[in-house]
């Protein structure tokens, strides 16, 4: 009986190894969907769809971008946790969903490493500290003295409680010693018409987002949050250089899979996103977008998540930020 058993496991083995390349092959054979925990029109979902429209001619199959924002992107990154893992639904995480809600939040209704199988890293795009132009600020410096001078009067704006743009806030107040007010709005693309309209003072902003209001002239950016400068802002300095030291956040978008996707096909959307990002014409689009392309296999990604949690959550415990 044991002998007979031995023999059937190892059929199965057998078997399984043999099925994982033709798995990888004749995947996909129906369309995929991405979702997202942010709104539409945000970075996440225009990075989403320049990297979607590009996977689904490599894979010959459509790509269907579908926004779950809410809860700071908790309720989107719940859906992706919970979804079959097929290889049919991904998810396009950031330093939001897969940096500081962990780092944060006690208690999530998902694990954000253990529920979540990397597949590839798309880009990394900087913040940029920008304000009305109606302030006649040009510098951090000139900001800070103002807001120094106008006590619990200035605010600012993000894309709700929670979000990296709350953080990035928060991490000024720390960091200059400022009081100013945060007003949540419900995404990114509100939160920068509150700016345009003259409700709040400032905000972080992701270079995709913001990219267009700089060029027009319609807001007027003081410093960018990466540790160096964007080479698409190359005149703007780090807020390091500006003065705050130790002020060093970068915005990500990377694409992950349901815990326990088959491996051919992650390693299969892993080859194919990395084959894409190495091309001139790629480069190109996600410069276009403020963005840099990273090259990274999937383990190399899971390290990176975890290193993002675990620096989000030196800086909270560091700066005494709290979600009040």
């Amino acid at each position: 009986m044991n002998a007979g058993f031995a023999a059937i496991a190892r059929l199965l083995v057998l078997a399984l190894l043999g099925a994982a390349p033709a798995l990888a092959q004749n995947y996909p054979a129906k369309p995929i969907r991405i979702l997202i925990a942010q709104a539409p029109g945000s970075a996440t979902d225009v990075i989403s769809r320049l990297v979607g429209n590009r996977l689904s001619e490599a894979l010959g199959q459509p790509i269907v971008i579908e926004a779950r924002p809410g809860a700071g992107g908790v309720v989107g990154t719940e859906a992706a946790a919970r979804s079959a893992p097929d290889g049919y639904t991904l998810f396009m995480a950031n330093n939001s969903t897969h940096g500081s809600n962990p780092a944060v939040y006690a208690k999530l209704p998902y694990d954000a490493v253990g529920d979540f199988a990397p597949v590839a890293f798309v880009a990394s795009v900087p913040y940029v500290l920008v304000v009305d132009p109606s302030l006649q600020v040009k510098s951090v410096p000139q900001l800070i003295a103002l807001a120094k001078s106008r006590p619990g009067k200035m605010n600012y704006a993000s894309a709700g409680n929670g979000s990296t743009h709350h953080f990035c806030g928060e991490l000024l107040k720390s960091l200059a010693g400022v009081d100013m007010l945060h007003i949540p709005y419900k995404g990114s693309p509100p939160a920068i018409a509150g700016l345009l309209g003259g409700e709040v003072s400032l905000m972080f902003a992701n270079l995709t987002d913001i990219g267009a209001q700089i060029r027009s002239g319609k807001l007027t950016p003081l410093a960018v949050t990466t540790p160096k400068r964007a080479p698409s802002l190359p005149e703007l300095p780090t807020l390091s250089e500006a003065g705050l030291t130790g002020f060093e956040i970068t915005s990500w978008f990377g694409l992950l899979a349901p815990a326990s996707t088959p491996a051919p096909i992650v390693a299969r959307l892993n080859a194919e996103i990395r084959r894409l990002a190495a091309t001139p014409a790629e480069q190109q689009r996600v410069a276009s977008q403020g963005g840099l392309p990273v090259d990274f296999s999937p383990a190399e990604f899971t390290a990176f998540i975890q290193r993002e949690i675990d620096g989000w959550g030196q800086v909270i415990r560091a700066n005494n930020i709290r979600l009040d």
